[in-house]
């Protein structure tokens, strides 16, 4: 376990890592009224086009890349092109629906302030992200992984190897994810770090089955403790 160690239930506990790696919907916002919004839109559109109910595209759509889902309902549709286009206008249209994951504004500034390696990796397209930072004015990493950056989606590892990569750090050194999807955990546990999974979108028994090192509640229990040269200290508290 990279990182991690035996969780004490509840007690705050510090951990060193050579940097932080993100996910957005679910870790640093919660958009998932937004996404309902546009995937109720969208789903309605290729429902009626194939004869599928909305709600089984909605069952299959969190947590994993529009394109993916699109090659599952109307592969026509999955193209960069169009899902950049299509997520772009969500935060325009929808973003009075989502709101800040309690604690990441926060822990953001200060990770900022120390100039502490950090990046977002997300399943979104760059449009989202950008999209959504902006009007949730939250800081912007000077790194991150966006959907058209891998091959495959989450829980494939790739995304959160490149995540590591592109800050500049090696396979070997210890690296925390913090993640609400399932499939984000998985990859993150399959990318050789320690996960934080939130319990925000998915119940503690899903994200305690994908792995995760440790659970809790929001990002509040998540808060930056200082450096130890390369290393920077994490604590976490209130595990579930």
């Amino acid at each position: 376990m990279s990182g991690a160690a035996e969780p004490s239930k509840g007690l705050p506990e510090t951990h060193a890592f050579a940097g932080i790696l993100f996910d957005l919907d679910g870790t640093l916002i919660d958009s998932t009224d937004a996404i309902v919004k546009h995937w109720h839109k969208s789903a309605f559109l290729l429902g009626n086009e194939m004869g599928v109910d909305p709600e089984v595209i909605l069952a299959t759509a969190h947590g994993r890349r529009s394109i993916d889902t699109l090659r599952l309902y109307d592969p026509s549709k999955a193209n960069w092109e169009y899902v950049s286009h299509v997520e772009g206008l969500i935060p325009k249209e929808f973003g009075a629906d989502a709101v800040e994951v309690p604690g990441a504004r926060a822990l953001l500034a200060s990770l900022e302030e120390a100039n502490v390696p950090w990046a977002i990796v997300t399943s979104g397209t760059r449009p989202l992200m950008t999209g959504w930072l902006g009007v949730m004015q939250l800081a912007h990493p000077k790194v991150n992984v966006v959907a058209e950056d891998v091959e495959e989606g989450k829980p494939d590892p790739a995304c959160y190897a490149l995540g590591k990569e592109r800050l500049g750090l090696t396979k070997d050194e210890p690296v925390l994810v913090v993640e609400d999807a399932p499939a984000g955990v998985r990859a993150g546990k399959a990318a050789g770090c320690a996960v934080i999974g939130l319990a925000t979108t998915h119940s503690i028994w899903q994200i305690r089955e994908a792995g995760a090192d440790w659970i809790v509640k929001d990002i509040r229990s998540v808060r930056y403790t200082g450096g130890n040269g390369r290393l920077v200290k994490v604590e976490i508290s209130n595990a579930l």
